[in-house]
């Protein structure tokens, strides 16, 4: 079974492709969303989940989309066209990175997607480039919330610590206004709805051929997370607006 039909049985229970909970979403939306007419783009949007929520907070609210992945697109088309929202979407399928637009946008989304940029501070810049004057940039990463092994670095990423990470972004000329550190119930909820979901469908599906595999990948991931990386792994996310430059 591909990557892409892995993600979408893991996610079927949390759609928010991150450690985020309903209620921390809102709230995060709400900040980069104070007028409830801003234009918004999501770069690496997935299925669309973020800029779906983002429309469903006002009527005036227009968003886009980039990601290089057709079915996610597929899915988000979709969605928004089940909720009611698709004239207020446009998706592109392409690499957010190269990504271009004759107009800004008041939001700039990137969550859970650092990796297609680099890492934080490139997708920062990535977003810089599309952002209207007094806008704002919703981003989302890792950190690491104590001393990680060797193997948990090499399989997530090499994280900064939270101190350091913020540090980092503010030095890079962003200032925080809104932030949210994911609880470790959010982090385990996260990590039960993808490998239980999972496990559930291969459960579910016995009799497909490729239930096998999918079991032994729910497995997989499910030691990895319990016995690598859900001691030190830590999630933050970000409101941000650029900094006045002083010089």
């Amino acid at each position: 079974m591909n990557r892409e039909e892995i993600s979408r049985i893991a996610h079927a229970d949390h759609p928010i492709k991150a450690p985020l909970g309903d209620d921390s979403v809102r709230a995060l939306l709400a900040k980069g969303l104070p007028r409830g007419d801003e234009r918004v783009l999501d770069l690496g949007c997935g299925t669309g989940e973020w800029l779906l929520r983002a429309l469903e907070t006002g009527t005036g609210v227009h968003a886009e989309g980039v990601d290089v992945s057709p079915e996610a697109l597929a899915e988000a088309d979709e969605a928004a066209t089940r909720r009611g929202l698709r004239q207020r979407l446009v998706l592109h399928d392409q690499d957010a990175a190269k990504f271009t637009s004759p107009q800004p946008f008041d939001l700039v989304l990137s969550v859970g997607a650092a990796h297609a940029f680099g890492g934080l501070l490139p997708t920062l810049a990535a977003a810089r480039e599309h952002l209207a004057p007094g806008g704002s940039v919703l981003v989302g990463d890792g950190f690491w919330d104590g001393t990680p092994s060797a193997e948990a670095v090499g399989m997530l990423g090499d994280f900064d610590d939270l101190a350091t990470t913020v540090d980092r972004v503010v030095a890079d000329g962003w200032t925080p206004v809104h932030g949210h550190v994911s609880t470790r119930r959010e982090l385990d909820d996260y990590e039960w709805a993808c490998w239980g979901g999972l496990a559930g469908w291969a459960l579910d599906h016995g009799d497909d051929p490729q239930a096998p595999e999918v079991l032994a990948t729910a497995g997989t991931r499910r030691t990895e997370w319990l016995h690598t990386y859900r001691d030190t792994f830590g999630f933050l996310t970000l409101v941000l607006r650029r900094t006045p430059d002083r010089s």
